[in-house]
């Protein structure tokens, strides 16, 4: 009974990193994305986004345009710091801290999933001012 418990316990123990792995990508993807809207880089933020987004806003100028009316705090802001994360299977959420450009703070979450070819693409973000219920 004790070689099981410890097998078991070192399975668990070896699939951990591959999801500490896929939230490290994760996060490189949404301070990819984060960076290029700092730059106003509109093609680079939007080669972050998944296809469904994409094929939504059709081109990164009205990509952009939606993030700069909708998501003000997520394009310009004073802080951006990752919180809780959460994967399983191909998908992932990742709580993002954010305080705006007048000090307001507001918190995000954005959901991930993995493409065909391995990588991460941003499928959402919904933005909640800090201290709000859902």
């Amino acid at each position: 009974m004790r070689v099981i418990a410890l097998l078991l316990a070192l399975l668990l123990g070896l699939s951990s990193p591959a999801r500490a792995d896929d939230i490290a990508d994760a996060q490189k993807i949404i301070r990819a994305q984060e960076q290029a809207f700092a730059r106003d880089d509109a093609a680079a933020a939007w080669s972050y986004a998944a296809p469904a987004i994409q094929e939504i806003f059709q081109q990164p100028e009205i990509f952009m345009q939606m993030v700069q009316q909708g998501y003000p705090p997520v394009y310009r802001h004073r802080s951006f710091e990752f919180g809780e994360a959460k994967a399983e299977g191909g998908h992932i959420a990742q709580r993002v801290n954010i305080v705006d450009d007048n000090g307001e703070a507001w918190e995000a979450l954005y959901t991930l999933e993995r493409q065909a070819d391995g990588s991460y693409r941003i499928t959402g973000c919904s933005l909640l001012k800090a201290g709000q219920a859902a």
